[in-house]
């Protein structure tokens, strides 16, 4: 048995959405064998361009009976049955939601007809539901109400029902695993199916073949799954517009997020968050006290003279300067790690060899500032070359990084003889170094002091 169902909505995506009207049709044995409708009053406003969409108003559904008072009608009319609705998973997604919210938990089995349209009717150019109903001959009255078109999606379903290959595909579409109920309506199965569990980007498009998400992972097929369990109002519309999905592998998640951060500035995907947020930047710097100490700081960009490293979150300046403390012995005090004008008592630093207390010379000491500044100094105008996996065990990716930028990335086949630095570069391809990348890679070493970082012969 089936149930036929269409919804009309106050529009807010799954969460905030609330039914204004439902339709479900009982089809059993090539026939309708019972049928539920009802206007249903969301308790909130309904915007004026759905009224203009639908016809319905808040007057039309003031005395309608609320989700709580229809739900048991729902439940029993459905009961034993496979969902069925034109884009499935945003129906049951709402209704399931609006279940969720009076304490039940709501389960069917589902069965979308887009999806079964694009399977069984294939080549049409457009799978909406008027388009289609105009296209295979079905009448559609009373468009946008919800006994509309639960009707017309009824002679949709027994168009597809009745047809030849029926029986196999409604067969796979309902196994469990299959995940046809799953994925967004006109996406085609065997697009996700190619997408591999590697690290990579991903690219979801519309039916214009227009680039509307980019996105990375360290398991693309993972993470492309993951889109479409969210529920989320921008998730739901995302995914319902996805209509093809491209990517290309990196070998490992460094690569895949400086690649997805270049393809986001480059592209500007509408369902990105375009990365125009004013990212506060901090800087370590250095002066001298009226003793003649020389203190190494940080502060916000502005507030730090003479900037020796420049940082994008507190977290990562106060971290490397811990390290900086640490391995040239200075003092956490005049390295400003604790706010304090007696001995310092830093809870993990504990090299610091008595300037402090009076016990160590203060030439002594500004000599090891001065060897640490060096150290900041050299860091950023030597040339870094990061290696990682590549896209398989035949090749290796790497990052270059010189005169404290990043240039760019690049695979290299391990036997290859590199030797010189424009062996390298040669297989390096250009990119940007925007605040995004030194993010990115600030953060990948601070956490990956141990990695090995191979420097070029010349």
């Amino acid at each position: 048995m089936y149930t036929i169902i269409d919804i009309e909505t106050t529009g807010n995506g799954i969460k905030g959405n609330k039914i204004t009207e439902i339709a479900i049709f009982k089809y059993e044995g090539g026939q309708i064998v019972d049928e539920f409708t009802s206007l249903v009053n969301p308790q909130c406003p309904i915007p004026y361009f759905i009224t203009g969409l639908t016809g319905i108003d808040d007057q039309m559904v003031q005395n309608a009976p609320t989700f709580s008072e229809v739900a048991k009608d729902i439940l029993s009319i459905t009961e034993g049955c496979i969902f069925v609705a034109h884009s499935v998973n945003f129906d049951y997604g709402v209704i399931k939601e609006e279940f969720r919210q009076i304490g039940i938990d709501f389960t069917r089995k589902k069965l979308c007809t887009v999806r079964l349209s694009r399977k069984l009717i294939p080549g049409l150019g457009s799978y909406s539901l008027g388009k289609l109903c105009s296209s295979v001959q079905i009448p559609l009255v009373d468009r946008h109400r919800a006994r509309g078109d639960a009707h017309a999606t009824v002679l949709l379903f027994e168009k597809l029902i009745n047809s030849p290959e029926a029986e196999g595909v409604f067969k796979k579409f309902l196994n469990a695993r299959s995940q046809e109920a799953t994925l967004p309506p006109h996406l085609p199965k065997s697009v996700f199916d190619d997408i591999p569990a590697k690290p990579g980007i991903y690219y979801f498009k519309n039916q214009k073949g227009e680039i509307i998400y980019v996105g990375k992972a360290v398991n693309l097929k993972k993470r492309v799954l993951g889109h479409f369990y969210d529920k989320s109002t921008k998730e739901i519309q995302m995914c319902s517009e996805t209509a093809h999905i491209d990517y290309k592998l990196s070998g490992s998640e460094l690569v895949a997020l400086l690649m997805e951060s270049a393809e986001i500035k480059r592209l500007f995907p509408p369902y990105n968050r375009a990365q125009k947020r004013i990212v506060r930047q901090y800087a370590i710097f250095a002066y001298e006290d009226r003793n003649g100490i020389v203190h190494l700081a940080f502060n916000t960009i502005k507030g730090a003279p003479n900037p020796l490293k420049i940082f994008y979150s507190q977290t990562e300046c106060r971290a490397y300067l811990e390290e900086i403390c640490k391995t040239f012995s200075l003092c956490p005090r005049y390295c400003h790690l604790q706010q304090t004008n007696a001995a310092c008592s830093h809870h993990e630093i504990n090299t610091c060899e008595g300037i402090c207390k009076e016990e160590e010379p203060v030439e002594h000491y500004n000599e090891k500032v001065q060897e640490a500044i060096s150290h900041m100094k050299l860091l950023a105008s030597e040339v870094k070359i990061i290696k990682e996996k590549g896209r398989d065990e035949n090749e290796s990716a790497v990052i270059l990084i010189a005169d404290g930028m990043y240039k760019g990335y690049g695979f290299i086949d391990n036997d290859s003889d590199i030797s010189y630095m424009e062996d390298i570069e040669a297989f390096i391809t250009p990119q940007k170094n925007t605040i995004e990348t030194e993010s990115i890679l600030g953060a990948y070493l601070l956490k990956n002091t141990n990695i090995q970082i191979t420097s070029p012969i010349s």
